[in-house]
């Protein structure tokens, strides 16, 4: 038993998310969603609030990486975790390389070739502003939260998740 609570900024993404709960296939039982919109830098609930907090791919895009996870631990109870999985921008030169490489003459090119490349073209300098691994887990220690390891994730430690516990 138990909720789960989808937020984003954007009207237009949550619609998109209902839109695709709705076609689940029969038989498979999802826990009800409740499409919010709200803000990262001020979750619209009290504090201890939630179990567990996903962040799929959205701490890089907040204005204010360390007010997130502020929020983020404010609204958790103690002892529960936070997952946030995003890009990697990692503490190897090469392997930015190697990713750059990718996003620019694979990802943006398919993405261009289906008419929406502008949403892709942000991807490189985005991930090249999001802070490294190491400096994930000090923002979540300043944030609130007792403890926060970082993983690069495979294929390739293009991708990356921060686990923290409040």
């Amino acid at each position: 038993s138990g909720t789960v609570v989808g937020l984003d900024f954007a009207a237009a993404q949550l619609r998109v998310a209902a839109a695709k709960e709705s076609k689940h296939p029969s038989g498979y039982s999802l826990a009800p969603i409740s499409w919010v919109q709200g803000d990262a830098l001020s979750l619209p609930y009290p504090a201890q609030h939630f179990d567990a907090a996903t962040v799929g791919y959205g701490l890089r895009n907040v204005s204010d990486i360390p007010l997130a996870l502020s929020e983020l631990a404010r609204v958790l109870k103690p002892g529960c975790k936070a997952v946030v999985l995003d890009f990697n921008n990692s503490v190897n030169p090469q392997l930015n390389q190697v990713q750059g490489f990718l996003l620019d003459n694979l990802v943006v090119p398919v993405a261009d070739l289906n008419g929406v490349a502008a949403e892709y073209r942000y991807l490189r300098p985005s991930i090249e502003r999001f802070p490294k691994g190491p400096e994930q887990v000090q923002l979540a220690l300043r944030a609130g939260f007792k403890s926060a390891t970082f993983y690069e994730l495979a294929p390739g430690n293009l991708m990356g998740c921060l686990v923290c516990t409040k």
